[in-house]
């Protein structure tokens, strides 16, 4: 059975920083891309940043593009999300997500296997 389990998240003031992680059990860690996704309440799940299963190739959203950085230990099956100057408009729940696909996607639906979430909650 396939496991994502998220952690790291909290409440932080404007500014400050989280480092997330997500430890995945159950596949074959270094087989799949992984994704960062992220719902604010009320809104539809988007993406935020993803890495390709070799390690490189990071993508992000414009949204988080120079304070996010995605990167993963494949030894440790684990990918991490390091987000510094964090804003309000960053509160959400964050989601990691894998896919075995090759294709590049910033679309929920093309990824296969998802976490239940870690509410990351910024204040101003």
């Amino acid at each position: 059975q396939v496991q994502l389990v998220e952690s790291g998240g909290g409440l932080v003031q404007a500014g400050g920083s989280l480092r997330l992680s997500c430890v995945a059990s159950g596949l074959t860690f270094s087989n799949y891309d992984m994704g960062w996704f992220r719902q604010a309440p009320g809104k539809e799940r988007v993406f935020v940043a993803t890495i390709r299963r070799s390690g490189d190739t990071p993508y992000y959203a414009d949204s988080v593009k120079g304070r996010f950085t995605i990167s993963r230990d494949n030894a440790k099956r684990t990918v991490y999300l390091q987000m510094n100057n964090l804003k309000p408009e960053d509160t959400a729940v964050y989601y990691c997500a894998a896919k075995l696909s090759f294709i590049i996607t910033m679309t929920p639906s093309g990824y296969d296997y998802w976490g239940q979430g870690t509410q990351v909650t910024v204040s101003s």
